[in-house]
Formats: C-alpha cells, sequence, structure tokens
C-alpha cells in the first residue's frame, strides 16, 4: 500500500503568536482541502522561529531553520503563504526562499535533488493587488529549487485598495476562493500522488 501524502504549510506573516493572522486563516483552509483530498498536514508560522538570513541549510549560532526544513524535507506537499506588503510577498517569505536556495546543492539518497518529487502550492492575502507578481516569483524559485508546481496551484485574496477590512474579518469565504483552494488542493494531491509513484530520473 502507498505511503499516504502529507502536506506542510510555512505561514509568513509578519505577526507573531498569538496575534490573528489572515495569512494563516487562508493557509489553514488550504490544508483543510489537502486533507478533504486525502493529504493532512500541519503548519508552522515561520516567523516564530529564529531563521537566520543565509542560503546554507544551517547558518548556526542559535538558527531554527534546519528543525523546519527537516519538516519540509519529510512533506509531499509545501504551501508557501504569505501576506502582501507594498505589492510584494513578506521578508519572511523572502527569507524562506532564500533559504531554500541551499537545497540547490542537496540531494536525496539516490541523487536527485532534495526538492525533486515534492510539490509546491501558494496562498496570498492583501489589502491591495500583487496576488500574480506574487505567485510568479513563488512558483519560480520554488521551482527552481525543484518543487513542482501543479495547474493552478495559488488561492488568494485582494481586499478593496486601501481598505481596511481583512480577510480574516469576513462572515465568509467568498465562493470565488473557496473554489481557488479547493482546486489548487486537488491538483496538488494528484499531482504529488503521481510523483510519490514515479519521481523524476536521476540526472546523469
Amino acid at each position: 500500500m502507498a505511503t499516504p501524502l502529507t502536506a506542510l504549510a510555512l505561514v509568513c506573516t509578519l505577526s507573531p503568536s498569538p496575534a490573528e493572522s489572515s495569512t494563516e486563516l487562508l493557509a489553514r483552509q488550504v490544508l483543510d482541502q489537502l486533507q478533504a483530498a486525502g493529504a493532512p498536514g500541519s503548519l508552522i508560522r515561520v516567523v516564530d522561529y529564529d531563521v537566520k538570513p543565509g542560503v546554507a541549510a544551517d547558518m548556526g549560532d542559535g538558527d531554527q531553520w534546519p528543525s523546519i526544513r527537516e519538516r519540509v524535507l519529510a512533506a509531499d506537499i509545501l504551501v508557501l503563504a504569505t501576506p502582501t506588503w507594498m505589492g510584494h510577498l513578506s521578508s519572511v517569505a523572502q527569507r524562506v526562499l532564500e533559504r531554500l536556495d541551499a537545497e540547490l546543492s542537496e540531494q536525496d539518497d539516490e541523487g536527485r535533488p532534495s526538492m525533486f518529487g515534492k510539490v509546491a502550492v501558494a496562498a496570498v492575502v492583501g489589502n491591495e493587488d500583487g496576488a500574480h507578481q506574487i505567485s510568479a516569483e513563488l512558483f519560480q524559485a520554488l521551482n527552481d529549487v525543484g518543487f513542482t508546481i501543479p495547474a493552478q496551484g495559488v488561492t488568494y485574496w485582494n481586499g478593496q485598495a486601501m481598505g481596511s477590512v481583512d480577510y480574516k474579518d469576513l462572515d465568509e469565504t467568498p465562493e470565488q476562493v473557496l473554489s481557488a483552494t479547493k482546486t489548487a488542493a486537488a491538483n496538488a494531491v494528484h499531482l504529488a500522488a503521481l510523483l510519490s509513484a514515479a519521481n523524476y530520473p536521476v540526472p546523469s
């Protein structure tokens, strides 16, 4: 019997716990849909950890990225969730991408880049435009280090420009967001199952 798929959400809000977070809310909704599709998961709010700047797998001196990295390696699906700030991904999300850059020189037991065979999806929230640009940046960076991106692998919510209502303040999830979340999760699980059964070939 095939090993069950698992997911991990890295929430890149700038707000430490226990503050409420629209980014975490959307990430949890993605995890709910992933579980419904057959891939249960867990969540890390990255700002709660001391993730050092750098592009190595372990920057030493109290760096807590290695423990996060182990959970990324153990998961089949990565959800990278970020708020929109000044039209761009958060500085925390940028830090995650920079730390994942180390995977370009890491390999699995068979000699593949360490993130080959893993799927990544994005979740973006904000009271300004930027979700398309952010998802493009995330997809390119994640693909560079070896993740595979499924069709329509992003869900996002943009509030009214210069408005005061956050995603977490909504009375209910907009139907369009729910539909995008379900599609991203279903496609991620489908793709992860295919890659689990037949990973990419070892580069020659």
